[in-house]
Formats: C-alpha cells, sequence, structure tokens
C-alpha cells in the first residue's frame, strides 16, 4: 500500500471468475489459463504463528510480535501524500477486550500541530502496525479475518513487504486485501515489483455482497513458489505467475515477507475525506494466522 496513484492494472477478473466456474469445460477464449485454486488449511494443519488479540480492553498488541510506525513529514506521506499521523496510541490500536484488534483513524486533536508531508498539520490520526524483522512468510498461507472501514478518503490495508533489504520497490509487495474510497464492495489484491509498481502494479479485484464494514470477511493470500493466489472467504479471485509479468526474472517473492495492517485518509488514490467520512474509521481484526513455512 505504498506509492499509488493506481490506475488499474488488472489481469483479466473477469476471465478469472468465468475459468473458476466454467473451469470443467475446457479452456476459454482469450481468457488464459485456469488459476489454480487457493489452497485452505487442512482442518488438522496448525498455523505455525497466529495473533487472536485476546485481552483487556484498551492494551496495546505485543511487542514481541508487532510495531507501531508513527509519523508522517518524515514519511513523505507514507508515499502517497496521506494526510493521517500515525500514532502508537491507544485511541489508535488497541485491543478492544472482545478478542479482536481495533485501528481507527480519527481527526487530530484541536491544537494538535502533527507535522503533515503535504500541509503543514495532519487533520486525522490513525496507526501502522507491522510485523517487520519479528515475524514472516516464506511459502504458505496468511490469512486475515477481519472488517474494514469504508468511506470517503479512507484507504484500509492488509499488506505485505519483502525482507530482501532492496529498496521499494524491488523489495516486492503483495497487497493482500485494500478497500478504498467510495468503492466499499471493492476488495483489491495488488502485486508489485521492479518493474510492475505505482499504476503498474499488477492486480485482480472481487466484488463482496455487501460493503466492507458490514461483516468480517477471511482476506487471504496463497503464496507458493513462483505463484501467489488471493482470495476472499475461501474464493480465489486472482492468481499470479511469473508468466504474468513484464519480464520473468522480475519475480521478487521467493523470500521472507513480513505484513502490515494500516488505516490510511486521503492521499493519491483515495482522494480527500469530506464530512461523510465515518469517525472513527475502524478496521477490526480478528484474527491473523500464518500456515507453512516462515519465521516467528
Amino acid at each position: 500500500m505504498r506509492l499509488r496513484t493506481h490506475g488499474r492494472n488488472s489481469v483479466g477478473d473477469r476471465c478469472t471468475r468465468l475459468a473458476l466456474v466454467l473451469a470443467l469445460g475446457g479452456l476459454l477464449s482469450g481468457c488464459g489459463p485456469v488459476p489454480a485454486p487457493a489452497q485452505s488449511p487442512r482442518s488438522d494443519e496448525r498455523p505455525f504463528w497466529h495473533a487472536e488479540f485476546d485481552g483487556k480492553a484498551g492494551s496495546r498488541p505485543p511487542e514481541r510480535f508487532w510495531t507501531t510506525e508513527t509519523g508522517n513529514r518524515d514519511a513523505e506521506g507514507w508515499g502517497n501524500d496521506e494526510l493521517q499521523y500515525y500514532t502508537d496510541d491507544a485511541a489508535n490500536s488497541a485491543l478492544d477486550g472482545g478478542g479482536h484488534l481495533a485501528i481507527s483513524a480519527r481527526p487530530a486533536p484541536a491544537a494538535s500541530e502533527l507535522p503533515c508531508y503535504t500541509q503543514e498539520f495532519c487533520t486525522w490520526t490513525s496507526a501502522r502496525l507491522t510485523t517487520a524483522g519479528k515475524v514472516a512468510l516464506t511459502h504458505g498461507r496468511v490469512e486475515i479475518r477481519a472488517k474494514m472501514p469504508t468511506g470517503t478518503g479512507l484507504l484500509p490495508a492488509i499488506w505485505m513487504l519483502g525482507d530482501n533489504g532492496v529498496e521499494w520497490p524491488g523489495q516486492g509487495e503483495i497487497d493482500i486485501c485494500e478497500v478504498v474510497g467510495g468503492e466499499p464492495r471493492t476488495v483489491y489484491g495488488t502485486a508489485h515489483g521492479p518493474t510492475y509498481f505505482n499504476e503498474d502494479g499488477i492486480d485482480g479485484s472481487t466484488t463482496l455482497a455487501a460493503d466492507a464494514s458490514q461483516a468480517f470477511h477471511t482476506y487471504a493470500v496463497d503464496k507458493q513458489p513462483r505463484r501467489i493466489t488471493w482470495s476472499v472467504d475461501g474464493e480465489p479471485y486472482f492468481t499470479l505467475t511469473p508468466s504474468k509479468l513484464p519480464a520473468p526474472r522480475d519475480w521478487v517473492f521467493e523470500q521472507d515477507m513480513h505484513l502490515l495492517l494500516n488505516v490510511a485518509v486521503g492521499g493519491d488514490w483515495p482522494g480527500p475525506p469530506d464530512s461523510s467520512t465515518p469517525s472513527p474509521a475502524t478496521m477490526t481484526v480478528d484474527y491473523v494466522r500464518f500456515y507453512g513455512k516462515g519465521r516467528a
């Protein structure tokens, strides 16, 4: 969820959906190969790492696994000219006492004077949590059950960055779920790499039955050697392989990748918030689970 103006560069969403429905019917003209289904965890499989967010209301997620990044101006608007100042305050990220992590964007307190990149002061606060240097997935499946906030100017995101030490976009990025601004039923899954980033990120999307803020959904990525499949509630909607890149050698996903959770406000893709933007705008995370191989 970094540095994007997002003119969409979708790889055949319509064809992907048709392929899933008609896979038994042979080749589909113009749609390319049928993507492999996402690999759901076996009933007897245990995650090698998980976060269930049980704890006292108002307590922060454990520092053993989570780092809370802060600021705005020094981070150059987080690469997207965003308007929120990320804090480590419990008002912006804390357990809710009911088994969830709540990440909330709120209008900045009066006279807070939080330095912003695109204007003098940030008008919103929010939170950005990462497992960088603590937990990472090499190959396998990451699942996040969450309820995403929606509304004008909002961009909540569940995503991953590579641990290869290379500057972005060579670092590699997998956006597991983004719900942008005024598209409350659309879920985007995107990959960014050395020659496909910003508006050229390669993505797919799917449409929910209702606004993403109305119910919990399980957003997942199955990250296997040279194949990544995105799904919602166990239904795959997009698969990426090296053959779909500008050059197959630009595949940068055979590495450890850590997780990020954040709610951004304003910026290049969703545009500015307005009087209709909900406050607080909260991403409620029920759990995070990593299956397969990785570091924890």
